[in-house]
């Protein structure tokens, strides 16, 4: 492979030429808690999915965390690529990270370090990844049922789909997935 092929080491390799539905993470630097408490955590929640209509991504599932945050959305139809994924994110990891520092008298201060993004391609990982995000919350061990925690999406999952859609998704088993997520959450929400 030429030098100038060669992905750097230390960074997943974004493949966002397709337009898609994906399953994406995103990690504070050195995995410090910026976002712990209500105030923070709602602040990154309100951002997330308000920067996510503004490029057009269509959020499906979403839990947001002190140090990290989890979504799978649909990029923008319109497009033939999800390529506005890196902008978007770029965004608000720097409206959040600007207006973290300003609360810390942190100027400066490195708060975001990556992102790691997955097409999703098969129905099955699709449906288990779903039911992945909804029931993260309880996975970090901050709350007994999903739905009570202010920050992800399986309270309006269980409001907005069908009885069957939500049997059908809270059935899929989500211990076999292999997803990077051993984050130490704050319990402070």
């Amino acid at each position: 492979m030429p030098a100038d092929k060669i992905p750097w080491p230390h960074a997943p390799e974004h493949r966002l030429s397709i337009r898609g539905t994906y399953f994406v993470t995103a990690s504070t630097y050195l995995r410090q808690h910026h976002f712990r408490g209500k105030t923070r955590l709602a602040v990154l929640h309100r951002g997330l999915l308000k920067v996510a209509a503004d490029f057009g991504w269509q959020l499906e599932a979403w839990a947001v965390f002190s140090n990290h945050y989890h979504f799978i959305g649909h990029s923008p139809a319109d497009q033939d690529t999800a390529e506005n994924l890196s902008r978007m994110l770029g965004l608000l990891h720097a409206k959040t990270a600007k207006w973290a520092n300003k609360l810390d008298d942190g100027p400066n201060r490195k708060v975001w370090h990556n992102y790691r993004e997955t097409r999703l391609t098969y129905e099955k990982s699709y449906l288990a990844r779903l039911n992945y995000v909804h029931q993260n919350p309880v996975k970090h061990g901050l709350i007994p049922v999903a739905n009570q925690y202010p920050w992800c999406s399986a309270c309006w999952f269980e409001r907005t789909a069908t009885p069957a859609q939500i049997k059908t998704i809270y059935r899929f088993k989500t211990d076999q997935i292999k997803v990077p997520d051993d984050f130490e959450v704050s319990p402070e929400w």
